[in-house]
């Protein structure tokens, strides 16, 4: 399977029907997205696919074939770095094992939504579960990388 990963072209030699959280991590190595539920219930594996954010644990390696997948360690751009960089201002992360699918989130998010609500935000983030229930600097982060994109 070709696809590009983090703005690099990969051939992966696997069955198509492989997750794609499991190429990311065991074949190719990058572990900042994290398994969690196996059922995309929990948001733990959301990854971006052609810039949408979408849970790794149920896309199968054949349905990114020729298109293009961000993980954590390939966030980037204005939007990223607004909230990568929000997240370390207000100290958003916790026991942290969630917060990768959380910026991933975010960041398709504030790529749409440039102002959004609390509403628009927890619509956006619904399915996201953080078991540290930091829902409350998550939802500042997101404001406040929003006001730097302003």
């Amino acid at each position: 399977m070709k696809f590009t990963l983090n703005g690099t072209e990969r051939t992966i030699e696997a069955a198509g029907d492989m997750p794609l959280l499991w190429a990311i991590r065991d074949i190719v190595g990058l572990t900042g997205t994290k398994f969690g539920c196996g059922a995309a219930l929990c948001g733990a594996c959301t990854v971006h696919v052609d810039g949408a954010p979408v849970r790794s644990c149920q896309t199968s390696l054949a349905d990114v074939e020729g298109k293009s997948v961000t993980t954590i360690e390939g966030v980037g751009g204005e939007v990223g770095t607004a909230v990568v960089a929000a997240w370390r201002k207000l100290d958003v992360v916790q026991c942290g094992y969630c917060q990768s699918g959380q910026i991933m989130s975010a960041i398709g998010l504030l790529s749409e939504n440039r102002k959004p609500s609390d509403a628009d935000i927890d619509a956006a983030m619904d399915g996201n579960v953080c078991r540290c229930a930091t829902y409350q600097r998550i939802r500042a982060a997101i404001h406040d990388a929003a006001s730097n994109l302003a």
